[in-house]
């Protein structure tokens, strides 16, 4: 097998949609993940019109609609039904998608099978150790097995807790904010909400206890998953897995005031599902001088290079947004005589722009769901002022046409 151009290190989402979106454009890639097989973990996540608009553009739009619940609008709702806020997810007329909420197996499902489909090769079980040499044409590097592996580029697609990420930034280890979200999924025919159908994601809010968050999930809506936020103290590895495995301890969390947060609380902590109870503990990392190397083969995006708390539910789509816009800019170097560290300056500082302004969103939707003495730790102590959701900025650009115009800028067009 000849040399991939672009190793990918990690087989989820953003590894898988990278792989894709390098193919369109002409450009080999393999991806390389540690694990035994595709990635099976129970959450969802959910799609709004900036990732679905590049998931549309892989072909894979059609494929994802039908694997999760399409939706256009989340509501902040009193206990009494009574709206308080809306925030708008998606919407065919106003934004050209509807927002889906998706089994994240059910998305990695359909990118992989799209990868087979194309021939892209994938090695599991194929761990990352160290890149062994750089050079201004390729990077060398280690896997677990001592074999050494040779492109031209080294993505890491790796997440959070990134090893691509420590050739970079050594020293760096993500910071933990003091805070969990703890869910589950209960039978939606065993939920009731005495103020109507719930056909859209819904924030329950107690001026005391915070906010309760429910929404229905799998394409029929059969499903409702729902959760709270716990403030938590940071543990190691081991740590986090005692914590998860004790589903006693969890679902008790879950009952935990239900009846600040109505009928509909009480019903769904009441029908837990067991094997649906999951824990996100939300980690940042801080704003990264680089993401890529001196000489521009080792790059890192999604989670490895910025990392989001799911408060917005931002975290996938603009990891979405990351590989397209690389993809287009390592083929504009390729094709259109660009400077790929021009390329890659700007392609950061693009996406660093939007990824503070989702991290102020994040505030903003905090500010609402949290009682005030429950704040994560490391927030500003002073008062946050509460805005009004203005989405426009967020849903609508065109990426393509972002990276057409700084190349046509770049060439003095």
């Amino acid at each position: 097998m000849a040399a991939a151009e672009v190793a990918i290190i990690g087989a989820g989402l953003a590894g898988l949609g990278l792989a894709l979106a390098l193919h369109q454009q002409g450009i080999k890639a393999t991806i390389y993940e540690s694990r035994p097989g595709p990635l099976n973990i129970g959450g969802a996540v959910m799609l709004s019109p900036n990732a679905l608009k590049i998931l549309d553009a892989l072909d894979l739009y059609q494929d994802v609609r039908g694997r999760g619940y399409n939706f256009d609008l989340l509501e902040w709702v009193k206990v009494t039904g009574e709206v308080i806020e809306r925030y708008e997810f998606g919407g065919v007329e106003k934004y050209g998608y509807r927002a889906n909420r998706c089994y994240r197996y059910e998305l990695i499902d359909v990118l992989l099978s799209k990868i087979k489909q194309l021939g892209i090769p994938v090695e599991f079980g194929q761990k990352y150790v160290r890149v062994v040499e750089e050079t201004d044409q390729q990077v060398i590097w280690e896997s677990h097995d001592g074999a050494r592996n040779t492109a031209s580029f080294l993505v890491g697609a790796d997440g959070i807790h990134s090893s691509v990420r420590r050739y970079l930034h050594p020293d760096l280890e993500p910071k933990f904010v003091g805070m969990a979200g703890i869910t589950a999924v209960a039978p939606a025919n065993k939920v009731t909400y005495p103020h109507g159908k719930i056909d859209k994601p819904l924030t329950v809010m107690s001026e005391d206890k915070g906010a309760f968050v429910i929404a229905p999930q799998r394409p029929d809506a059969s499903e409702m998953f729902f959760g709270k936020q716990k403030r938590v103290d940071e543990k190691d590895r081991a740590g986090w897995e005692e914590f998860m495995s004790n589903k006693a301890e969890l679902v008790k969390f879950l009952q935990e005031d239900a009846e600040a947060f109505g009928e509909v609380a009480f019903t769904a902590t009441a029908n837990i599902i067991p094997d649906k109870i999951n824990v996100w503990p939300f980690y940042v990392i801080p704003p990264l001088e680089r993401w890529a190397s001196a000489k521009h083969r080792v790059v890192i995006l999604g989670d490895a290079a910025h990392a989001i708390p799911p408060s917005a539910g931002q975290g996938i789509n603009q990891a979405f947004e990351d590989v397209y816009m690389f993809s287009l800019l390592l083929a504009a170097s390729k094709t259109k005589g660009v400077n790929f560290a021009d390329a890659l300056n700007f392609w950061q500082t693009y996406r660093q722009g939007r990824i503070n302004k989702i991290m102020e969103l994040n505030k903003q939707i905090d500010l609402r769901r949290l009682p005030k003495d429950k704040q994560p730790v490391g927030q500003t102590s002073a008062p946050v002022e509460q805005k009004e959701f203005d989405l426009q900025w967020l849903y609508e650009p065109d990426f393509r046409a972002e990276v057409e115009e700084w190349v046509r800028g770049t060439k003095g067009e």
